[in-house]
């Protein structure tokens, strides 16, 4: 139904990830009753860890490191000053709203919710009169700073489990590290292998175009499989293969890019469906007023001020700072990893972090997705007002997560 007038749709207030919100919500525990799927059933976690596998590939496949170097600084100083500096913040944020939770339970919480998904205000990164600069600063933070934040979200689990269990604490340790350090390992050497077997069998001519999708979900699904044999994190070694897959492939990977537009667009809808059929009634049930102040301070001034410290210096203005900490929306990666760790963790607070995370994450779709076109719009015609400035400075686009085949060109580009 939502296909059959997702073009009418497209750039409004109406996106696609709060439609499936509102009717998984709708059809599931929270109204109707119609869709009864316990919270730990294996296919819930099977759909999850498959779409968080496929994002993690294909968001680092898509990012061009070279000209992430030259072009994008904006993103950069976001991924290294402002993300780290979001998860510092929003941990102390929660030791005060949360006096019972561990230091580390806190930490857990502000890495959960420190990473971005910009397909929640699509109008941004979609939007023509919004600077090139701006919106691929957007689109590549989002990119990026999930399989960047994903380390620091085991390594807290894994020290919260420990603090519940201190009898196993240095199993939890030992554990942990193995799985952050041994996954990169793993994931670049597949992605290195993978991209050089690809382009060895498509210069011969050896590879037919469909199976080309089919070994590069096997690569996918074999890093994974690696990873974990070695005692590796496979979420990890995906994200790492995609980065050097992406970046060490000479031939256009067409496939990857349709498939995301399609299979993988799917499962994310389904995902955002099972959000709000499963997950939203159940963070609901628990909810507090001072989870839903937490959550109102992680859209702002724990997102807001961080962002604005990573750019000071640049000579963008007050509303382009304002603008791009705003739009920091949290989705995909947060549900998925809080699925992830409510299956692999023993955490104390467990129930609660996981209603925190939904109130924000449904408090992000609704307010994100309704502020993305009139703010992108009002914003657009600030910068033009502005003429020559920073914000309208030249910069090569990448793709979008939405919208892969139409800017899959840039492989083809002269360096």
């Amino acid at each position: 139904m939502y296909s059959l007038v997702s073009g009418r749709l497209q750039g409004t207030v109406i996106t696609a990830p709060l439609v499936f919100i509102v009717f998984g919500f709708v059809v599931g525990e929270g109204w109707l009753d119609l869709v009864k799927i316990d919270i730990s059933h294996s296919a819930v976690h099977f759909v999850a860890e498959l779409t968080l596998l496929l994002v993690l590939f294909a968001d680092a496949a898509r990012i061009d490191l070279k000209r992430l170097r030259t072009d994008h600084d904006l993103p950069v100083r976001m991924l290294v000053i402002s993300l780290p500096l979001a998860i510092v913040v929003g941990t102390l944020f929660a030791t005060v709203l949360f006096p019972h939770f561990s230091l580390w339970e806190a930490a857990l919480l502000a890495a959960l919710l420190a990473p971005t998904d910009a397909a929640l205000g699509q109008a941004v990164v979609a939007s023509k009169i919004v600077p090139v600069r701006i919106r691929q600063a957007i689109n590549v933070e989002s990119g990026l700073n999930d399989g960047i934040a994903l380390p620091a979200v085991l390594m807290f689990a894994a020290l919260a489990s420990a603090q519940h269990g201190s009898s196993e604490e240095n199993n939890w340790l030992i554990f942990a590290l193995m799985q952050i350090l041994l996954g990169p390992l793993v994931g670049i050497a597949m992605g290195f292998i993978g991209a050089r077997l690809l382009d060895n069998a498509a210069l011969h001519k050896w590879m037919s175009s469909s199976f080309q999708g089919v070994g590069i979900l096997a690569l996918i699904i074999l890093t994974y499989v690696l990873a974990e044999q070695v005692g590796g994190n496979g979420f990890i070694a995906a994200f790492m293969g995609g980065m050097v897959f992406g970046n060490t492939l000479k031939h256009a990977c067409t496939f990857l890019y349709e498939f995301m537009e399609s299979e993988g667009l799917l499962l994310i809808l389904i995902t955002f469906f099972l959000f709000g059929a499963i997950l939203l009634p159940e963070g609901l049930e628990h909810f507090s007023i001072t989870f839903f102040v937490y959550a109102a301070l992680s859209l702002t001034i724990i997102r807001m001020l961080p962002v604005f410290i990573s750019l000071l210096g640049t000579g963008v203005k007050l509303p382009t700072q304002l603008y791009l900490g705003w739009f920091g929306p949290r989705g995909l990666a947060s549900i998925l990893f809080v699925l992830l760790i409510l299956e692999e963790s023993e955490i104390l607070h467990q129930s609660q972090i996981l209603s925190i995370t939904v109130i924000t994450v449904a408090l992000s779709a609704l307010l994100h997705g309704v502020s993305a076109a009139p703010l992108s719009n009002r914003y657009g015609q600030y910068t033009e007002n502005q003429g020559k400035c920073e914000e309208s400075k030249a910069v090569v686009e990448m793709p979008l997560r939405d919208g892969y085949i139409k800017s899959n060109n840039l492989k083809s580009e002269p360096p």
